[in-house]
């Protein structure tokens, strides 16, 4: 098998009130959510950046998409470190499942439910 520089190249969180999920992520990332179709499925696009060899994913609301906490742990990076992005969650409508504790080798990672349901992890190197 070849070597791959990355094992995910795009995510996609399911929401079911793609306002009020779009208002939870833009809140918690500090950033705009560009939001455009793809179908019938409504997607706001998460900050990335795709000339550095970024990581893209993307909020979806569609026919085909149902939040859980029960499928794949996503791990969001956060600039400047997570507990700044974990003082955010609560006043946008997340709670924190697990608060800031060290990854293995480097950095932080918090596990939090956003504001339709589903598991999602913060990691900061900082």
């Amino acid at each position: 098998m070849p070597h791959v520089k990355h094992a995910i190249r795009w995510f996609e969180i399911p929401v079911m009130n793609f306002e009020r999920a779009k208002e939870f992520y833009s809140a918690i990332l500090q950033t705009d959510i560009q939001e455009y179709f793809q179908g019938a499925d409504r997607r706001g696009l998460l900050p990335f950046d795709a000339d550095e060899g970024g990581i893209g994913g993307a909020i979806v609301h569609g026919p085909d998409f149902l939040s859980s906490q029960r499928g794949c742990l996503v791990y969001l990076y956060c600039s400047g470190g997570v507990a700044g992005v974990l003082d955010r969650v609560l006043a946008a409508g997340g709670r924190i499942e697990r608060e800031a504790s060290p990854f293995p080798e480097a950095g932080q990672y918090a596990v939090i439910v956003d504001s339709e349901g589903n598991r999602v992890a913060l990691y900061g190197d900082e």
